[in-house]
């Protein structure tokens, strides 16, 4: 069983494409995002904003990512994007986005 993941920075991810998506994590999860753009899975991540505030948004989200998704070990082999559903999820997320006044 993985270990609970709690979220407390922002990131922008630039994909291959060159298109580019916030997504929240943590010093953890920011060196896989680093180690992705290593193997030329994603094009970069930049850290935007770091200690955010544990709002009730915050651990909405972090709940969500942490029951559905799996968090990559050392020997990932590709860069998953985590989906931010319609309802709950989107809204907790674009909150999260206005409160640290990205966007």
């Amino acid at each position: 069983m993985q270990e609970y993941q709690n979220f407390n920075l922002i990131e922008q991810i630039t994909r291959n494409d060159g298109s580019k998506y916030f997504e929240l994590g943590n010093i953890f999860l920011n060196g896989r995002a680093e180690l992705a753009v290593e193997r030329g899975f994603i094009q970069e991540v930049r850290i935007l904003e770091l200690n955010i505030p544990r709002s009730t948004a915050v651990k909405t989200y972090e709940k969500y990512i942490n029951e559905n998704y799996e968090f990559p070990d050392v020997n990932f082999d590709h860069w998953e994007e985590w989906d931010k559903p319609a309802g709950k999820i989107q809204t907790a997320f674009q909150e999260i986005l206005r409160a640290n006044h990205i966007n």
